[in-house]
């Protein structure tokens, strides 16, 4: 069993169906609600990987959010470490940022809703995504995108953002899709960002169309976000 830290920015951004699959292979969640004054531990003694969950804020708003700068100086430690280290959507453009890489708008615009990725040939050749076929679906909700940071291996793209998965080692991976999200959650996501839908844009879907066949799109992504995790998982300490 492994206790693994989580950091969580937003009420509606948990672990969504990666708290099953954790609860399945028997570790235990600690969630540090940062958007609640929970601060980021200083040290990692006493965990066994990090989770670094999605939100609707920038890595860039610090003066705002000083944690971010918090979360970057332990993602920085973590990774050194080789510690297990997972980031989603904003999570992963922390671990970009936190090693060297830039975060800015995303050049084609928003990337929102049910969009299919396609594996690099990095990724082709490497233990990551095994299993997957090369290109699948995942559910996306970001404005932002991250640079590769230095040792970096590229794993996934999509028409709306070059850069959309990257691993260092065999024991940090960021993404900048949400593979862990419900049903649930996309309706509350719909709900209570409903002006991000009203973006133009080619790559911002509808409430109409996210919601569309909801619960069978949420049942193919579970099968693709354990096969996402499971190299990682296979790190934990």
């Amino acid at each position: 069993m492994t206790k693994i830290l989580v950091l969580q920015h937003h009420p509606e951004e948990g672990l969504g169906s990666l708290q099953h699959i954790l609860a399945a292979q028997g570790h235990q969640t600690e969630v540090h609600r940062l958007d609640l004054g929970v601060p980021v531990p200083d040290r990692l003694l006493g965990y066994g990987a990090l989770i670094i969950m999605g939100g609707p804020m920038s890595v860039h708003d610090t003066g705002r959010y000083p944690w971010l700068l918090s979360e970057q100086q332990i993602i920085r430690r973590a990774v050194g470490e080789e510690f297990p280290v997972l980031g989603h959507c904003l999570g992963g453009q922390l671990i970009a940022r936190a090693l060297g890489g830039q975060v800015t708008p995303n050049p084609d615009g928003p990337e929102i809703g049910w969009w299919p990725v396609t594996k690099t040939l990095e990724a082709m050749s490497s233990d990551w995504l095994a299993g997957l076929p090369d290109s699948f679906t995942l559910f996306h909700w970001h404005g932002e995108t991250f640079s590769l940071p230095s040792g970096a291996v590229p794993l996934l793209s999509s028409d709306f953002c070059t850069q959309q998965a990257f691993a260092i080692g065999k024991h940090c991976l960021a993404l900048q899709s949400h593979p862990e999200v419900t049903p649930a959650m996309v309706q509350a996501w719909t709900k209570s960002m409903a002006d991000d839908l009203q973006q133009t844009g080619a790559g911002v879907q509808r409430s109409r169309t996210i919601h569309d066949h909801l619960e069978h799109r949420c049942e193919e992504l579970l099968g693709s976000a354990t096969a996402i995790y499971r190299p990682w998982l296979e790190q934990l300490r």
